[in-house]
């Protein structure tokens, strides 16, 4: 009844204040200004120009109290996600506030906090709360003998095998901030069409509710031959409550948009997806649930290598650098080329689905 009462709650908190909310964000000129390093993408989304952003706060206002009234605050991962989801949007929030300020005044461009005050951010709560659930999974009891582990929330499990390794505090601590700050900064970038990283968003979020559940109840986690967890049950009321703000988000987000999350949404949302994968022992899972999210990344990554490789290199007939794509996050390559916008997203959200399916098809896959 919880997960059920969380997601309503988060999806008629967002669908209600969403009218009011847009409407305060018009009335601030509060709206996105997209300026791109390529003057042909610049025109395809000057559509979305004063397109009111920052509507993330719902999301978080949303899940926050969500989680207050209908989870558990006895439960430790609860506290800890309610930490997470506060810290992480008022770091995207400011970012966000600092793009339009400048914007508005003509300083810097839609230039917000830089990269790496940003990352110090997302890393320094990472490792607070990787230090906190450590602590807290020295409670955790001993694996059953079929396993032969001890303590699972102090193991790093492979996907579709038996294998496991035990994690010492240092690789415990790394792997959460790797997959935190990884699956948080993955959606912000996706985040750059009308519903795009919404629906991705719902399709692994819905994902990680059905895996919270098994592996937070002994019968299923035997079933299914997943690491039992203690406590991490409680996070089926974490997923619900995000796929409810995300929905309700979503009715006001669909192309074409009336409001986009910004940072101010996406960094905490993608950022309570990694803290959900490193406490149900699957976050090696999250890069076939979340591939589309990769796929987003690497594209900026290849872009960005390529292009400072070959910049200003004799022979290469460009003293810019060559470009794999057109443009990237990949979505804008596509754009480019002259798919619709609202394909895109489709065709997005149909891969997101596939390898969703995947991965919960390979689950009993040994």
């Amino acid at each position: 009844m919880r997960i059920g009462a969380a997601g309503a709650f988060c999806f008629l908190f967002v669908l209600l204040l969403g009218p009011r909310t847009i409407r305060f964000l018009y009335k601030k000129r509060i709206g996105d200004n997209p300026q791109f390093d390529h003057a042909e993408l610049n025109e395809l989304m000057r559509h979305n120009s004063q397109t009111p952003t920052m509507g993330g706060v719902l999301i978080v206002l949303a899940i926050f109290f969500g989680l207050v009234l209908f989870g558990n605050l006895r439960n430790m991962y609860i506290n800890s996600a309610l930490l997470a989801v506060v810290w992480l949007g008022i770091l995207g929030g400011a970012d966000d506030w600092l793009k339009l300020r400048n914007a508005r005044l003509g300083l810097n461009g839609r230039d917000g906090l830089r990269s790496w005050e940003k990352l110090l951010f997302q890393v320094g709560l990472a490792v607070l709360l990787s230090v906190y659930v450590y602590k807290f999974g020295r409670a955790s009891y001993v694996m059953g003998a079929s396993r032969g582990i001890y303590n699972p929330a102090h193991s790093f499990f492979f996907p579709f095998t038996d294998a496991a390794i035990y994690l010492p505090p240092l690789a415990y601590v790394v792997i959460m901030v790797v997959v935190m700050t990884g699956s948080s900064n993955a959606v912000n970038i996706t985040d750059g069409m009308d519903g795009l990283a919404a629906g991705c968003l719902l399709i692994v979020t819905a994902v990680f509710l059905l895996i919270s559940w098994i592996v937070g109840v002994v019968k299923w986690a035997e079933i299914f031959q997943l690491p039992f967890v203690p406590f991490s049950a409680e996070m089926t009321v974490l997923c619900a409550a995000m796929i409810g703000a995300t929905l309700g988000f979503m009715w006001y987000n669909a192309a074409p948009a009336s409001v986009y999350m910004g940072d101010t949404g996406s960094l905490p949302l993608g950022g309570l997806i990694g803290y959900i994968a490193v406490i149900t022992r699957q976050e090696l899972l999250l890069l076939l649930v979340g591939g589309v999210f990769v796929f987003e990344v690497l594209s900026v990554m290849i872009q960005v290598s390529v292009f400072k490789a070959t910049k200003g290199k004799v022979g290469l007939g460009s003293k810019e650098g060559k470009r794999v794509f057109r443009c990237a996050p990949i979505h804008h390559h596509f754009h480019l080329g002259g798919t619709p916008n609202t394909k895109i997203v489709i065709r997005f959200w149909i891969a997101g689905a596939i390898l969703a399916a995947l991965a919960l098809a390979a689950l009993k896959l040994r």
